[in-house]
């Protein structure tokens, strides 16, 4: 019997309600049969209780069948051997029947009980019951599972030749280094003779690494196009069933299947379900047959085939780290490629790729968009032209402009407007200041990323309002100055509100998270602090889903980080509160045409911050 891993309640249950309806009706089979055979004596001693209401003899008078009234009220027939010469009629004239009626005598025999009723209702009815009812429970489980009933250990690949995939290198933009990694795949699947004259192996697997959303399925759809090879493609949460065994079944039925249809590409898409570390490492407690089933038989066939047949395995995770070592060695998964989020050119082609599908206006500057979203990856792009889309279509257009995506970039990194919400006058002067206190302290410090749009309109994520800085190219390095000016205009709101209302409110909440958290990255990791030097302190795991920090210290040193972290932000909050006072004229002439226009550019921003000329709209009462 195959060991279960789910919960076994339901098939305990249904085997229980089936051996009940087999004992049950074989316990009622003697009051369904039509006849019952008992001794002639006892015939005869029913005839003197008076319990015989007819009596029946066949044609030969060597058998008899009666009627009887039991004890409690009910009649059943019965059947008794007699000897021929037995003159029945005579003896039952001596008798009284049941009621004090005459016995009533015929030579006509009832059916006699048969063999085979008693077979059709003790087990032919309760077996096909049982069986009916175990198949119908098999198709329901099967349809929660996803799986088939009768095709255990199938695998649940799919598979996509040329024609189905429909993509090529040329759909996929901004991965320029892993297109070029990948086309050496492509050149094997088209000339393997030209690698095997010279003795080169093909990698039998490649890695694709990278957060979600860059483009990892697509590229392995991509090389699959470009090859004009079948394509398997499986997820690993598809491998792992309710049996024990099942998935290592499906791992070897879907190797079959490749080698049988080679040259083609295998993709198995979030390894990571079934390729966990088998030593408790990444976040795994251990313990799971099922999982390890699936792993150890698919690193034995990762070692068995032959790479030289042209089966290229191609997986995708963002969690390399949580994989198995025994996974990643050479002869398994031989190349690593970094599907990394894509810099400023890479996103203008993404751009460019997917503006192809929608109408555009010819002046779109696509370029701005791009600089506009650093740190996005490919899908949000693509969720970004979908908005802008959406939006021009809600306002009567087919044909989307630059003010469209302008848009939709909000609309995905902060929501979208919020235009029914109230705010007091009160709160929106705050707003404007606690805004305008942002975009002050960042346009009076170097090294800092320039104002491209502040406003005071609520986004539906919360927000009462922000201000957008967009660095004019995108850097790889972070500098100490940089960082801590970018922690001084974290605090420019706070600042600005303690100098012009003398007191504070919850507005800062999501700037006091960015500020301390960039402050202990510079004690922790990137070496920043003068106290503790190159020494690191923080661990970082998953990096490419958010990364989940630990500090590897002891708790006093804890205690003097937590200290060097506070130094730095209010340092940082000193520096704020110096550049608003130095500047308070301008602080109150922005915030009085923010006030007014609630949204201003980057562009009129600067202007009226050089021009301070101008009268003083308002002042703090």
């Amino acid at each position: 019997m195959q060991q279960t891993k789910g919960p076994q309640k339901p098939l305990v249950i249904f085997f229980a309600l089936g051996l009940f309806l087999v004992v049950m009706l074989n316990a009622l089979l003697p009051s369904l049969s039509r006849t019952q055979q008992v001794p002639y004596s006892q015939f005869l001693q029913m005839l003197e209780q008076g319990q015989i209401v007819e009596v029946q003899q066949n044609a030969t008078g060597d058998e008899i069948a009666f009627l009887a009234k039991e004890a409690d009220g009910k009649t059943r027939y019965y059947t008794a051997g007699v000897l021929t010469e037995t003159d029945l009629s005579s003896i039952l004239t001596q008798y009284t029947g049941a009621d004090g009626k005459p016995i009533v005598f015929g030579r006509e025999m009832p059916p006699k009980n048969s063999s085979l009723l008693s077979f059709v209702f003790s087990w032919l009815i309760p077996t096909a019951l049982l069986f009916g009812s175990g198949f119908l429970l098999m198709r329901m489980m099967q349809k929660k599972m996803g799986g088939n009933a009768m095709s255990f250990g199938k695998s649940t690949a799919k598979v996509y030749v040329q024609a189905q995939t429909g993509k090529t290198f040329a759909d996929v933009a901004g991965q320029d280094e892993a297109k070029e990694a990948l086309a050496e795949i492509v050149d094997f699947l088209h000339s393997p003779d030209k690698y095997r004259s010279v003795g080169a192996v093909m990698p039998k697997g490649a890695l694709l690494v990278g957060p979600p959303g860059t483009g990892k399925t697509l590229l392995a759809k991509a090389v699959a196009g470009e090859a004009g090879v079948p394509f398997f493609s499986i997820a690993g949460s598809e491998f792992v069933e309710m049996f024990v065994g099942m998935g290592a079944a499906r791992v070897r039925d879907l190797f079959k299947q490749a080698s049988q249809k080679a040259p083609c590409i295998v993709f198995i898409d979030e390894i990571d379900t079934i390729g966990k570390s088998r030593d408790g490492a990444g976040g795994i407690g251990g313990g799971n047959d099922e999982r390890e089933q699936t792993l150890n038989q698919l690193l034995t066939e990762m070692d068995g085939f032959d790479g030289s047949k042209g089966v290229i395995i191609l997986a995708a995770t963002n969690r390399p780290d949580s994989l198995d070592k025994a996974l990643l060695r050479p002869g398994r998964f031989d190349r690593r490629i970094p599907v990394e989020l894509p810099d400023l050119a890479g996103r203008e082609a993404i751009l460019k790729v997917h503006c192809k599908k929608i109408m555009l206006e010819e002046n779109v500057n696509l370029t701005a968009i791009a600089r506009a979203t650093s740190g996005t990856s490919g899908a949000e792009l693509a969720n970004i032209v979908n908005e802008a889309a959406l939006r021009a279509v809600k306002c009567n257009r087919r044909i989307v402009n630059q003010s469209d995506l302008e848009e939709a970039v909000e609309v995905v990194v902060a929501g979208y407007q919020r235009k029914g919400k109230v705010i007091s006058p009160k709160e929106k002067r705050i707003v404007a200041y606690h805004e305008i206190g942002h975009a002050l302290v960042a346009a009076k410090q170097t090294n800092s990323a320039p104002v491209t749009k502040i406003t005071i309109i609520p986004r539906t994520s919360g927000a009462l309002g922000y201000t957008m800085q967009v660095p004019e190219e995108d850097t790889n390095l972070l500098s100490k100055e940089e960082a801590f000016n970018k922690i001084a205009t974290y605090t420019g709101g706070r600042a600005a509100e303690e100098l012009i209302f003398g007191t504070f409110t919850s507005g800062a909440s999501n700037d006091i998270e960015q500020a301390t958290r960039l402050a202990r990255s510079m004690v922790t990791r990137l070496g920043m602090s003068s106290e503790f030097d190159m020494m690191a302190l923080e661990t970082v795991s998953n990096q490419y889903l958010g990364g989940d920090a630990s500090l590897s210290c002891s708790a006093d040193t804890a205690a003097r980080i937590d200290a060097e972290v506070l130094s730095i932000i209010k340092s940082a909050h000193q520096k704020a509160t110096q550049i608003l006072t130095e500047n308070q004229d301008a602080l109150h002439r922005l915030a009085a045409f923010l006030l007014e226009r609630e949204t201003i550019t980057g562009q009129e921003f600067m202007e009226l911050l050089e021009q301070p000329q101008l009268p003083v709209a308002e002042t703090a009462e």
